[in-house]
């Protein structure tokens, strides 16, 4: 595409654009890629065909030869922040990984330190074609900061830990709820919000009613990671007597839209559980794989019904927030412990990166290139290497792409990422401020 692309992204009142000789990942059943034109007016796709559209005089028309359009990757499940630890703890056991180097270095996070750590992260989700993501951390004043300047599309909560006091349990609570009032719908509503125990085995029952409670009263969406861990399962049953996603489900959790991360260690009746109450899933391979934690049983919840998309976690534990790896380790892992080469197809493995990760945040009009659809979009170089020959587009998104592959990025039909440079962030700070922040954690 050429320099005219700078006029593109204008923010006059309306802009309409148009893109030409494009191939676009539309994933319909009978026609997963489609060749042609898509035109953009404001914040949303007006066109997407084969046929040229009638274009009003002086309406702006890029050339997409070279280019390999799809929707904006959706990335739903992570902590921004945690980027600053990235390295710092590295093949280790969950459990002793969170108590003996996140935790106590989480503790010294300032919102200084959580500013620039989601400034990072964001930086490196928009650059390698994530538009929109899910965040659960503290200091969220400052990741709704970072998501307005950079366009991003977000949802955001207040994580929120309980073991302590319960005046502090109060207190936590009351910043989570004032958040989510503080924040839904802003930036251009760009900003959702979700209401967000941390987990069942770090929130005592009757604290995650009270936020079941405040999900019901400000009528949003709640999120959670839940059965992360066979360890964290077993102490679940030692202290309550039942498995997780029974536990949830008795203290009303599921009464609320629902998005659990990770649900790796699921028994049958829990499946049927989550399948009931229209509860989404998001699976984060990668993470799940390096802190052995597990392959979730992403087939059995897909038969199921369940809506499983796709999670990064942190730069922590990944450690990195390359959307195509995850698309291509649910795509690859599922093959292999099912035997089955077509438990999850390439095509799947896209919607788990796009549509399906709209669907799990609960988000209407995201995820896909069809008209009417809101202009979350991104543009792949497929003048590569590893993108010829031009057989199969979807299959070398999946099985042969990453993050560095992504050329372009619109989000709300404003460019945002232009020749893989961000327009919206200060790259240069960022990186060093974020290695400063780092330093700083380490002398306090």
């Amino acid at each position: 595409m050429t320099d005219n692309l700078k006029s593109s992204s204008s923010r006059s009142a309306n802009p309409k654009w148009a893109i030409k000789n494009g191939s676009f990942a539309v994933l319909r059943p009978e026609q997963p890629v489609l060749h042609g034109w898509m035109v953009i007016e404001g914040d949303r796709i007006t066109y997407i065909g084969e046929e040229e559209p009638q274009l009003e005089e002086g309406v702006q028309v890029v050339d997409g030869t070279h280019l390999f359009f799809m929707p904006g990757l959706i990335n739903t499940h992570g902590h921004t922040a945690m980027s600053l630890l990235r390295g710092y703890g590295d093949d280790m056991v969950l459990q002793e990984w969170l108590q003996e180097k996140m935790w106590p270095m989480e503790a010294k996070f300032t919102s200084n330190d959580v500013y620039w750590g989601t400034s990072l992260s964001v930086l490196e989700m928009l650059k390698g074609g994530t538009t929109t993501f899910l965040d659960m951390y503290d200091h969220m004043d400052q990741v709704g900061k970072v998501v307005t300047e950079s366009g991003m599309r977000a949802a955001l909560t207040r994580g929120v830990i309980g073991l302590c006091p319960e005046d502090v349990q109060r207190h936590k609570l009351n910043e989570a709820i004032q958040f989510a009032k503080d924040w839904h719908g802003q930036a251009d509503g760009r900003i959702t919000a979700m209401i967000s125990p941390h987990a069942p085995y770090t929130c005592p029952p009757d604290f995650i009613e009270k936020f079941v409670q405040a999900a019901h009263d400000l009528d949003l969406p709640m999120h959670t990671h839940m059965s992360e861990t066979k360890a964290e399962v077993e102490q679940n049953v030692r202290d309550y007597g039942t498995r997780p996603a029974i536990h949830l489900e008795k203290l009303g959790m599921f009464s609320r839209p629902t998005i659990l991360a990770h649900a790796v260690h699921l028994t049958d009746e829990e499946i049927d559980i989550l399948a009931k109450h229209h509860v989404t899933v998001s699976h984060n391979p990668g993470s799940n794989l390096k802190l052995a934690s597990g392959v979730a049983r992403v087939t059995d919840m897909m038969q199921a019904g369940i809506t499983v998309s796709l999670g990064t976690d942190s730069a922590a534990s990944n450690n990195n927030l390359d959307m195509f790896e995850e698309m291509r380790l649910a795509a690859l892992i599922h093959k292999g412990v099912s035997g089955d080469p077509t438990a999850v197809p390439a095509a799947e493995a896209l919607r788990m990166g796009t549509i399906y990760g709209a669907q799990s945040l609960f988000l209407e009009g995201v995820g896909a290139l069809e008209a009417g659809m809101k202009a979350d979009f991104i543009a792949v170089n497929t003048d590569q290497a590893h993108f010829l020959p031009r057989t199969d587009f979807i299959s070398h998104v999946i099985y042969s792409a990453s993050a560095k592959d992504v050329e372009h990025v619109w989000v709300d039909g404003k460019q945002v990422v232009k020749h893989g440079s961000c327009l919206t962030l200060d790259e240069e700070r960022i990186r060093r401020e974020a290695q400063a922040a780092f330093e700083g954690l380490l002398s306090r």
